[in-house]
């Protein structure tokens, strides 16, 4: 007996792209939504578009840290020509979005295209039901658009174990509204992935495009390796596409924090066999050797004083390599829980206040901040690595 179609939203489509090639880049992200029904699936003439890419820090295209310009560019084509109205922002970790924009190379593709840059510098509350968290302040560019695509960067996570899709709207938190939200979350990382999954489910970008072209590996989403992927990947649902793409990485749930999430609250499209994979074959595009985030947190069901006493063997924390650090004060201006200084021309972390979100290692533009595992978390990640 055949199997009943799966709804549209499951959907996920896989394209192999080898390099940015300009031309070859529109082509395959051409060949890539044509199953999802092109472009104008999601945007109709006169529509206000609103293209939200990863631009995390300032830096150059090959540190595979913020979404390739061209990828960009292909986008911004495509929606243009579907009539849309196509604006671009989002809302760094640290720098101005223009200074940001200009750096990563898309601020010149956004003016090249005639694209509107709508940097995210206003706020506006909006109150969801039905969930955990009953507010959230976003920007008003997001509120404002008619559609909104999603265009992330493939990359691993020192604190979520990897960003995609549903991590990616993160961004439309604007400036230092971010803090507020990891101070909120504490050390608990289970809250503050359930954060991130009602704030997606909530903003709901019509379209996902993922720039897993050259992705990043090891300590990221800001410090990590650029590695090679070759593949973009589309779809209607952030969860689906994140579920493709922790496969095609071959991560496991347990080591995303995200997907952990999603799964334990039941929500759909974490399972392959929920979804229909179309275009280039998963199995074909599967990368070995994927390098995670060092695991910073584990919980072997410890309670109550035993796991605070504990606290420093089960987790890992930032550590300055002072070699590195420049003392640019980033990272003390940028810390959720105020748990930096500079002392004595020595960058100081107190542990005590520390929430081990990792806001400052994703931040540090120097790279001067490492992963410290405690005892059994090292434990855990060998035994982890030989099963």
């Amino acid at each position: 007996m055949q199997s009943p179609p799966k709804p549209e939203y499951a959907r996920v489509s896989l394209q192999r792209l080898k390099t940015y090639n300009s031309t070859e880049t529109l082509v395959a992200l051409e060949k890539l939504l044509q199953s999802l029904g092109g472009m104008p699936a999601f945007v109709k003439p006169g529509q206000k578009v609103l293209i939200k890419p990863n631009l995390l820090a300032g830096k150059t295209p090959d540190k595979a840290v913020t979404t390739h310009p061209e990828i960009v560019r292909a986008v911004i084509k495509l929606a243009q020509k579907a009539g849309g109205e196509v604006s671009l922002g989002d809302s760094p970790g640290i720098g101005s979005p223009k200074n940001v924009a200009r750096k990563s190379g898309i601020l010149a593709v956004v003016e090249e295209t005639g694209c509107r840059f709508a940097p995210f510098e206003t706020s506006v509350t909006i109150r969801p039901t039905g969930g955990t968290f009953h507010q959230f302040e976003v920007a008003q560019e997001i509120l404002d658009a008619d559609v909104v695509i999603n265009l992330p960067k493939l990359k691993t996570h020192q604190m979520m174990g990897l960003t995609c899709g549903i991590k990616n709207m993160f961004g439309a938190v604007v400036g230092l509204r971010k803090p507020r939200l990891h101070l909120q979350a504490g050390t608990d990382k289970a809250f503050f992935a359930l954060m991130l999954l009602e704030l997606c489910e909530t903003l709901a970008p019509a379209l996902t495009i993922v720039d897993a072209v050259i992705g990043m590996e090891g300590e990221g989403p800001g410090s990590g390796d650029p590695v090679q992927i070759g593949v973009l990947l589309a779809g209607r649902h952030p969860q689906a596409v994140d579920t493709v793409a922790t496969e095609l990485v071959g991560l496991q749930a347990n080591q995303v924090w995200i997907q952990q999430q999603a799964i334990a609250t039941n929500r759909p499209y974490t399972q392959l066999k929920q979804l229909e994979i179309v275009g280039d074959p998963l199995e074909s595009l599967k990368i070995k050797n994927f390098r995670p985030a060092k695991m910073t947190d584990v919980n072997f069901g410890l309670k109550g004083g035993l796991k605070h006493y504990l606290r420093d063997a089960l987790t890992a924390r930032p550590e300055p390599d002072h070699n590195l650090c420049k003392r640019c004060n980033d990272c003390v201006t940028h810390c959720p829980a105020e748990a930096m200084k500079i002392e004595h021309n020595r960058l100081q972390i107190d542990y005590n206040h520390c929430i081990r979100c990792f806001c400052c290692q994703e931040l540090c533009p120097h790279g001067a901040l490492v992963t410290k595992q405690g005892i059994l978390l090292r434990l855990n990640s060998f035994l982890h690595r030989k099963s």
